[in-house]
C-alpha cells in the first residue's frame, strides 16, 4: 500500500495513536475538494497535502496578485499572473509527490457544483463571499457530502462542519443572507495576514478527524476566534427541520448581489462603450487604492458619494468601478435611487476582472 519513501513521509502518522497505518490508508483513499485557493485555501491545501490525502481537488478561477502574498503563502512573486489552482498544485506536488491533484480553473456555479462535488468525499469551503457559501452548502446537502466551513473578517475567524451525517447545515445557522454588500470582504477592509492561516489549519484538522474517525467533529457548533485577545467561543446550534434544499438557485440574486434587471456591465461591454460613447468613469475606492492603480475617470470615494450626487446630475452615461465590483454596485444603487432614469452601471468583477480581460 505504501512505498518505502511514503513510509518515511508519513512516519509521524504511522506511530501516532488513533491514526497509524489504518488511518493513513483512509487518508490515501480519501478525496477532498477545496473551494478556493486563497487565504483559507492555502493552509488547508498545504496540510491536507502533507497529511497524505490521496486526491485533492482545487477549484478557483482567480489569478495570483501581489496583494495576495501577504497571507496566501503557497505563492511567490514568480506566481503573479498565474491561475491560483495551477500554481497551488505545482507547489504542492513538490511537498508531496505521492498524491493526485485535480484543478478546476473556473468559478463554482449552480451549473457545475453538483457534478464536481459528486466526485469527492468531503468539501472544504475556503470562499470569501456569501453567494458561494450558500451555493457550497446547498450542493453539499444535495450530494450528501460533509462541508468543512471557515470564514475570516479583519481579526476574527469562524469554523464549523455542516451536513455531517445529516447534521445541521449552513442555512440552519444563517437561514438568510445579510443585506447585499453590507459586510465587506478583505479587498475592501483588509485582513490580518496570519488569520486565514490559523482558521485554515482548524479546517484541515476537521477534515483529518472526519477521514480518520477520531475526535469530536464540529457539527452543530460554531467556533469563533478573536486573534487580538485569543478569546474563543463556541455557539451550539441545532438542525432546522423546516429548511428544505431540493435544488440549486441563482445565488447572486438570492444574496442580493444582482437582480434580473441589474445594471452591471462586464469588461468587454465597457471597453466597447468607452470606444464609441461618452462615458463618465467613477472610481469609488479609497485614495490609496486609486494611487496604486486606476483606469482613469473621476474619483469619488463611496463614503462621499451621497454628499456629492449633485455633481453627477448632468452626466448621462456613468460607470462606477472598484476592486472587485461590490462597492461600485452599491454606488450604482445609490445613484439610481436619486436619479432613477439615469444610465448608470457597475463594472462587473471590478478591476480584477478588467485586468484579466485586457490581458
Amino acid at each position: 500500500m505504501f512505498s518505502k519513501k511514503e513510509k518515511q513521509q508519513y512516519n509521524r502518522h504511522f506511530i501516532l495513536d488513533s491514526i497509524g497505518v489504518e488511518g493513513q490508508i483512509k487518508l490515501k483513499k480519501s478525496k477532498v475538494l477545496v473551494v478556493g485557493a486563497g487565504g483559507l485555501g492555502c493552509p488547508i491545501l498545504q496540510y491536507l497535502t502533507a497529511a497524505g490525502v490521496g486526491t485533492i481537488g482545487i477549484i478557483d478561477n482567480d489569478i495570483v496578485d501581489q496583494s495576495n502574498l501577504q497571507r496566501q503563502i503557497l505563492f511567490s512573486i514568480d506566481d503573479i499572473g498565474k491561475p491560483k489552482a495551477t500554481a497551488a498544485a505545482i507547489r504542492l506536488t513538490k511537498l508531496n509527490p505521492y498524491i493526485q491533484f485535480k484543478t478546476y480553473i473556473s468559478f463554482l456555479s449552480s451549473e457545475n457544483a453538483l457534478d464536481i462535488f459528486s466526485k469527492y468525499d468531503i468539501i472544504v469551503d475556503g470562499s470569501d463571499n456569501f453567494q458561494t457559501r450558500y451555493l457550497t452548502n446547498d450542493a453539499a446537502v444535495l450530494t450528501n457530502k460533509p462541508l468543512v466551513f471557515g470564514a475570516v473578517f479583519k481579526f476574527e475567524g469562524q469554523i464549523s462542519v455542516f451536513n455531517y451525517k445529516n447534521g445541521p447545515t449552513y442555512r440552519c445557522l444563517f437561514p438568510d443572507p445579510p443585506k447585499a454588500n453590507s459586510i465587506p470582504n478583505c479587498s475592501d477592509i483588509g485582513v490580518l495576514g496570519v488569520l486565514p492561516g490559523i482558521i485554515g489549519c482548524y479546517q484541515a484538522n476537521e477534515v483529518l478527524k472526519i477521514i480518520c474517525g477520531i475526535g469530536e467533529i464540529m457539527s452543530g457548533k460554531l467556533l469563533s476566534l478573536n486573534t487580538l485577545n485569543l478569546q474563543q467561543n463556541i455557539l451550539k446550534f441545532n438542525k432546522n427541520p423546516n429548511i428544505k434544499i431540493d435544488k440549486l438557485i441563482d445565488y447572486d440574486v438570492f444574496c442580493g448581489i444582482k437582480s434580473y434587471d441589474n445594471t452591471e456591465i462586464d469588461s468587454k461591454r465597457l471597453k466597447e462603450k468607452l470606444e464609441t460613447e461618452d462615458v463618465l468613469l467613477i472610481d469609488v475606492r479609497k485614495l490609496m487604492e486609486r494611487e496604486h492603480f486606476n483606469i482613469g475617470g473621476t474619483h469619488i470615494p463611496l463614503h462621499q458619494l451621497q454628499q456629492r450626487l449633485t455633481e453627477l446630475a448632468k452626466a448621462d452615461n456613468i460607470v462606477f468601478y472598484c476592486q472587485v465590483g461590490q462597492r461600485s454596485l452599491i454606488a450604482s444603487q445609490i445613484l439610481k435611487e436619486k436619479y432613477p432614469t439615469k444610465n448608470c452601471y457597475s463594472l462587473l468583477g471590478g478591476l480584477q476582472a478588467w485586468l484579466r480581460f485586457i490581458e
